[in-house]
């Protein structure tokens, strides 16, 4: 088999259904199957998946198990030679698979591989990404963005190119094709994540393993971003982020690193709480 899509979702019924039904209406002669793992979602997805599209494989959790976990599930089942991690709230073209399976085989250095994304308008959304260090993600804690603006430039690969395939440190988890053989090789996606950086440790690991993450604009894919995020408080975003952020930073950095981030996320939080206040009070003056 060419190619096994997993989708893991959670309460985005309506997306989900335009992923699927784009995915079953692609215009290739690949040999494929797909997973929809359902994260115990109270908006019928799963009931949706098993009455209108019958040939996908269908998990229903009955607990929320987080992103890398619900991956691994169908991982574990898959039988293609390359597997697409791929979110609910994308939308592939009907040349989409094709293409990135055709240019997977063709670059056989490439471990693992994303696609160009764009947003609803068609404009590129820009997601590669340098391995975090201490300095850019204690900006992002702090918030110092907001006062310096270029602050995650190098961070933010602010002057990549688009428009060229290239070997990057990562990239984004919601379109990751992955070489069967590289799983069968570094193991599965790590479960202490929840969700957040869980990409970002699977692209490292496949580096120190002397594997190759690659950008690859020979296909794309509509992107309408954090779908499911958005029926979260942010509270408990900001709160997964911090605990996947710190437990990364456990992982792969110096100790001292990771005590440094984590005593910074209160500070972090009082001003983030600040800078709504004042975004409030100038709000109310207008």
């Amino acid at each position: 088999m060419d190619l096994s899509v997993i989708i893991v979702s959670w309460n985005v019924k309506k997306r989900l259904w335009e992923n699927l039904k784009a995915i079953f209406q692609s215009d290739s002669d690949l040999s494929y199957e797909v997973f929809a793992v359902d994260n115990n979602s109270k908006d019928g997805s799963a009931e949706m998946v098993k009455n209108e599209f019958p040939q996908a494989k269908l998990i229903a959790n009955t607990e929320n198990l987080g992103f890398a976990k619900a991956n691994n599930q169908a991982i574990k089942k898959a039988k293609g030679d390359f597997i697409l991690l791929l979110n609910p709230d994308m939308k592939v073209f009907p040349d989409t698979l094709a293409n990135m399976v055709k240019w997977m085989r063709n670059n056989k250095q490439v471990s693992a591989a994303g696609c160009r994304l764009i947003g609803e308008s068609g404009e590129t959304i820009k997601h590669i990404r340098r391995f975090p260090r201490l300095s850019d993600q204690l900006a992002i804690v702090l918030k110092l963005p907001h006062l310096f603006p270029n602050i995650l430039n190098k961070y933010l690969r602010a002057d990549f190119d688009y428009g060229m395939p290239a070997k990057v440190d990562s990239i984004r988890g919601g379109f990751f094709m992955i070489r069967k053989e590289v799983i069968e090789k570094i193991g599965l996606l790590d479960e202490r994540y929840f969700v957040w950086f869980e990409e970002v440790d699977y692209c490292r690991r496949v580096k120190e393993t002397g594997g190759e993450v690659w950008y690859a604009p020979a296909a794309r894919c509509v992107d309408y971003v954090g779908q499911s995020f958005k029926q979260v408080g942010r509270g408990a975003a900001q709160q997964y982020f911090r605990d996947s952020m710190l437990k990364y930073f456990k992982k792969w950095h110096p100790v001292w690193q990771y005590l440094v981030l984590k005593s910074a996320w209160p500070a972090g939080i009082f001003a983030a709480r600040a800078s709504e206040k004042l975004k409030l009070k100038s709000k109310a003056k207008t």
